[in-house]
């Protein structure tokens, strides 16, 4: 499973990008998590707000931190 956190590194993302290696930890999924900052590439995913979260190329959240049941239900499958 792919992970990608993206945003320019503001304290929302940070939180975000925490709380997924949170999850992954605790339900031992096999996982990469990789943070992306750089804005072209943030807008080639079509999306404009930050935090996002994208799984295995699928937009999960934009523009908030998401709640850890959120994430849990989105790595589970």
């Amino acid at each position: 499973m792919e992970i990608k956190v993206l945003g320019p590194g503001c304290a929302k993302c940070g939180k975000t990008e925490k709380l997924i290696q949170e999850v992954i930890k605790e339900t031992g999924v096999d996982a990469s998590v990789e943070k992306v900052t750089d804005m072209l590439q943030i807008a080639s995913y079509g999306v404009f707000g930050t935090p996002s979260v994208i799984v295995d190329g699928e937009v999960k959240c934009v523009g908030k931190v998401p709640k850890k049941d959120d994430v849990k239900a989105w790595i589970a499958g």
